[in-house]
């Protein structure tokens, strides 16, 4: 079954090729029945490869499947073929189930749109693309998956393109996103042109036998691979398109944030990384871009009035707990979170879905409340995804995955106390800003009337990801509920095990202890401040510092107006500058230069030009005269010494001239 592989991009694309070829030829039923029925059978299709992996034993705990050359220039050979290991696995796995349920809810959620069949065109595009991305066994294929997410996030981010304003959105996720893409095209050149090859298996082989540990080119290649997993993925400093890509329809958003996107960047540092290993200072800058982006964006999302943004800036944050993951080397910690964080996100924007469209489309949480008995479906679901994002102990997906990246933090010898502790904060303001979400929605007085409620297509993603925010982390048991880490097990036959050094029971249940503690509290503030004692928050308001300091989070501490005033403002200068006009004044300037002496020429008067001629002359004398007279000290000692350099000064001459 393991030759089916190809399959597994090739349905969702196949489905987009029908989809795209038929443009407003085929019913809405038909388009639902192509885009989901290709996604679901890729589905199917990766559990039986899944089964047939885990059962047999390959050489190297990998399959590769070779489907054609793609260039031959001497012994640059570069093929389309597909690498299956268990790192893959994984991530096709979460890709595949996770958008079918994105893509079913859609079929509902999309229904009034006349652009039906364009919508789903473009999700199965973008599905098809990130499985290229996970599956290539060449990083020069990875790179045509890489672009093709690229591509489909400014379509489908700007799907509403009558608005301007999605249009901006989209352009500037696109723009932004090539910056870092543009970062690792020259590093793939740089690999190229010293290693001789792409292939990830071969590549990471030869970078280790020929860069010692700390080299120049490690250094350079991985910071320019970290650059363009720091675009996708949107960290400090390019995740500032993040927020703005909320401006497309919430199926979208949802597959973005879940499983696709913003996850290409934490899988190309985990396949790639000998080369990170390779370079520590390098590997040191993942922790930390990590860390800041996990604080800065939980920050953010505190301030947030929009359901979407907050689930935006969320998404920045949990992908900072999987970059500060990698950047310890605790690869598998960080592909674990990956997968948590894909069900329960899902589900939190498919839960936001649902209020947003029953609230005709309102956006604003403080012009929700009351909706708990409304809409108790998505009620529970963002209770149960908020719980999940917030490490609620022992009962959530999100406990278990969290909870391993801040210990292996702790215990790496890469990690160490100031990064636990951003992790640490990280988790007490995550509980508070998911949790202060849900409180202002579904609580409190009535003050948006419930319009159109939740189907039953989009009522089966919701409890079904509902069910995996919950059980999804069993994969991983903790030490004390057995010490069974599947999970890692597997993905050790690809990632590198942290060697921790040393292991304490009692430690790392201290450890579980306090960040369940501190989530616990998390919620309690978020019930205070906003539900139970909403005067509290009114009053730190009104406190001034307070008050700048809300409003310098809310625009994402002011790295929009940054690049404006550096970046766009000078482009649009240059661009609405009028490129005739200074043409013509450089001429007129050129001209008067050239001219100006001719004319000077002929309005001077020849009589008064002879008159200051001689002046000059006379005026030349005097000056010399004063200036040879100083010398005239009558210092005899000063004599001697002018006549002393002169002979050397001549004597040198004759000897080396």
């Amino acid at each position: 079954m393991l030759k089916l592989l190809w399959l597994v991009p090739t349905l969702p694309l196949a489905g987009f090729i029908l989809l795209i070829l038929a443009p407003g030829r085929l019913s809405k039923r038909l388009s639902a029945f192509i885009g989901v029925g290709s996604v679901v059978l890729s589905a199917l299709l990766t559990v039986g490869l899944s089964m047939e992996f885990l059962q047999s034993e390959l050489p190297g705990n990998t399959y590769r499947q070779i489907l054609w050359t793609w260039i031959a220039i001497a012994d640059f050979t570069p093929r389309i073929a597909l690498h299956l290991d268990s790192l893959s696995l994984v991530m096709i796995l979460v890709i595949t189930w996770v958008s079918f349920l994105i893509h079913l809810y859609s079929t509902e959620f999309m229904v009034d749109e006349t652009d039906y069949q364009r919508f789903f065109a473009y999700m199965n595009l973008f599905v098809a693309s990130m499985l290229l991305l996970v599956l290539a066994d060449d990083l020069l294929f990875l790179y045509l998956g890489w672009e093709g997410v690229g591509l489909c996030s400014y379509l489908l981010i700007g799907f509403w393109y009558q608005d301007p304003a999605n249009g901006y959105a989209a352009r500037k996720a696109f723009l932004v996103t090539r910056v870092g893409d543009t970062a690792m095209a020259l590093g793939l050149l740089l690999l190229v042109t010293h290693l001789g090859t792409l292939n990830i298996q071969l590549l990471m082989e030869r970078a280790s036998q020929a860069w010692p540990v700390g080299s120049t080119l490690a250094l350079v290649a991985a910071a320019l691979l970290l650059g363009g997993a720091v675009g996708k993925s949107a960290q400090l400093p390019l995740q500032t398109w993040l927020p703005n890509a909320m401006a497309g329809p919430t199926p979208v958003s949802a597959l973005i944030h879940a499983a696709t996107m913003v996850t290409a960047g934490v899988y190309l540092i985990a396949r790639t990384h000998v080369l990170f290993e390779l370079a520590p200072p390098v590997h040191t800058a993942v922790a930390v871009i990590g860390a800041f982006t996990l604080l800065l964006a939980a920050c953010s999302a505190l301030v947030q009035t929009d359901i979407k943004r907050i689930l935006a800036y969320s998404t920045m944050s949990q992908i900072g707990y999987m970059f500060l993951a990698l950047g310890v080397g605790a690869w598998s910690a960080a592909i674990f979170h990956f997968m948590t964080h894909a069900f329960f996100k899902a589900l939190l924007f498919l839960s936001a879905g649902v209020v947003i469209t029953s609230l005709q489309h309102e956006h604003n949480i403080f012009k929700m409340g009351g909706l708990r008995r409304q809409l108790p479906l998505a009620f529970w679901g963002f209770l149960i995804g908020a719980a999940s994002l917030a490490s609620l102990p022992l009962i959530t997906a999100g406990f278990y995955s969290k909870d391993l990246i801040l210990w292996q933090v702790w215990s790496s010898p890469l990690g160490g106390p100031w990064l636990w502790a951003a992790g640490f904060i990280g988790a007490l303001l995550t509980a508070v800003y998911i949790f202060r979400g849900w409180f202002i929605a579904f609580f409190g007085p009535v003050k948006t009337t419930v319009g159109k409620k939740p189907g039953i297509l989009m009522g089966i993603p919701l409890l079904l990801l509902s069910l995996l925010s919950i059980v999804g982390g069993w994969v991983e048991l903790l030490p004390m509920g057995g010490d069974q880490p599947f999970f890692s097990s597997l993905l050790h036959l690809t990632l590198p095990e942290l060697e921790t050094g040393y292991r304490s029971p009692g430690v790392e249940l201290g450890l579980q202890f306090i960040v369940s503690t501190v989530s616990l509290l998390g919620i309690v503030l978020a019930y205070l401040f906003f539900l139970s004692k909403p005067q509290w928050r009114q009053t730190l308001l009104e406190k001034t510092p307070v008050s700048a300091l809300r409003r310098f989070w809310y625009v994402g501490w002011g790295f929009d107006g940054v690049y404006h005033l550096l970046l766009v403002r000078p482009l649009q200068w240059f661009a609405h500058f009028n490129r005739s006009d200074f043409i013509d004044a450089f001429s007129r300037g050129m001209g008067w230069l050239l001219v100006w002496p001719f004319l000077w020429l002929a309005r001077v008067n020849r009589d008064d030009f002879i008159d200051a001629f001689y002046r000059g002359m006379a005026w030349l004398a005097q000056v010399g005269h004063q200036g040879l007279s100083r010398t005239q000290t009558g210092l005899v000692r000063w004599y001697t010494g002018g006549i002393a350099a002169g002979a050397a000064l001549l004597i040198a001459m004759v000897v080396f001239l």
